[in-house]
């Protein structure tokens, strides 16, 4: 745990002192260590590097910046710039932004449909700046409140818009802007010709003699999850993707030989879809989307989840064993697969919040999911709700909520893929 700390918070000296240790665990247990060797050998590299860089945050000029950084949010104006490119919307920050700086609404008056935005800033250039974009009718700017700017997208037909959070940027994207140039067309095409050089492997959990989670009126998870698998992956097709998918029928296949055919395929990311469960006396209680990623669990919830999911393989090993193996299977994607798994969240509870404001956010989580330890890419595990819900486990088998929940997902994959080329 200490090693994945280290990735995560970028501290080279720590990563190389536990990668060390991994290296001697992987050996111990016959495990094939020469990527993580190669890894050592390339942290070795940057040693000199490192050294400069920690040396650069001491100086008072650094010193200065950072504390700047951390009172932009409380000065006059904390919004640089705010332009328009294709079909997005891009607002530049003084300052790192998180989640919460950013409400989003949605309006129908007067026959016209209104996606607002309000940001948590100040932009000195809002009254005279003007936003134009081809396919939305008008774009309106303003400083709404002292602390609030507002971004309203004003059109004759629903927009589908969503947002990306990049460190100091906010970018929002419309997905469904009609053809109104040929510009617009040639640039759709552009996009569909670089997604077919991206391969998505869909893995819909459970099948056959596995019958997954079992909910009220003997309701299979086996079932709903391949649906909505499959209707991704015809989103993902007509976006462009290559699409690959590891059951198209009621098919039991062995945890193992998902991510083998997976690896096969030369996938650049790994989906597998799943539905959650708990006992009868917490049916409930339960609700929720929650996305994992590969890792050692650190909370019971996610424990008794992988319990749930890894039953039909490698039940056979204890929890230090598992732990020792997940980190170092894992080391080497935890960072993208973190990244891929916040994507998908957010874009699949926007989209399937449009319809149903009450579904909640189990989160992004850490899980020793065995279905993902093989995957040489970037794999995350989605319980899209819980089927011994009584609302959540009817709504799994409704059409057009399981195409809701499979067009989250792809938005997400766009998502991902514009942020990690």
């Amino acid at each position: 745990m200490d090693y994945l700390r280290a990735v995560l918070n970028n501290d080279k000296k720590s990563e190389k002192q536990h990668l060390n240790n991994l290296v001697k665990i992987g050996k111990k247990l016959n495990k094939d260590v020469s990527t993580y060797e190669k890894e050592l050998t390339k942290l070795a590299s940057i040693k000199t590097s490192t050294k400069k860089v920690v040396r650069k945050k001491t100086t008072t000029k650094n010193v200065t910046s950072k504390k700047k950084t951390t009172t932009y949010k409380n000065s006059a104006y904390n919004i640089s710039k705010v332009t328009v490119e294709e079909n997005q919307i891009i607002i530049d920050f003084k300052h790192y932004i998180k989640k919460d700086y950013i409400h989003y609404s949605e309006e129908k008056r007067g026959g016209k449909y209104y996606d607002i935005f309000d940001f948590d800033g100040r932009f000195e250039d809002a009254s005279p700046t003007k936003l134009v974009m081809n396919g939305v009718d008008r774009i309106r700017i303003t400083q709404y409140k002292y602390r609030t700017l507002r971004i309203e997208l004003i059109n004759d037909y629903n927009l589908k818009a969503i947002y990306i959070i990049s460190k100091k940027r906010v970018i929002i994207k419309i997905l469904n802007l009609k053809n109104t140039t040929k510009n617009t067309s040639k640039s759709i095409a552009d996009k569909i010709r670089q997604n077919k050089d991206k391969v998505v492997v869909i893995d819909p959990g459970h099948g056959g003699k596995d019958s997954g989670a079992i909910g009220d009126r003997k309701r299979y998870e086996k079932n709903t999850v391949l649906t909505v698998a499959k209707h991704l992956y015809y989103d993902l097709k007509k976006r462009g993707y290559t699409v690959y998918l590891t059951r198209n029928k009621d098919k039991f296949i062995e945890l193992r030989d998902r991510t083998k055919f997976a690896n096969r395929k030369n996938a650049d990311i790994f989906i597998s879809i799943h539905a959650n469960a708990v006992p009868k006396s917490q049916w409930e209680k339960a609700k929720g989307i929650e996305t994992f990623f590969l890792s050692p669990a650190r909370s019971s919830r996610a424990k008794r989840i992988a319990a749930i999911e890894n039953k039909t393989d490698m039940s056979t090993m204890n929890n230090s064993s598992q732990n020792a193996l997940l980190t170092i299977l894992n080391q080497s994607k935890i960072t993208s697969s973190q990244k891929l798994g916040i994507d998908v969240q957010q874009n699949l509870l926007y989209t399937a919040r449009k319809k149903y404001k009450d579904i909640e956010d189990g989160g992004v989580r850490e899980g020793p999911f065995w279905v993902l330890v093989g995957a040489q890419m970037p794999s995350i595990l989605i319980e899209i709700g819980y089927i011994t819900n009584s609302t959540e486990g009817r709504r799994l088998f409704e059409t057009s909520y399981q195409k809701l929940l499979a067009k989250g997902i792809a938005n997400g994959v766009d998502s991902y893929f514009a942020k990690n080329q």
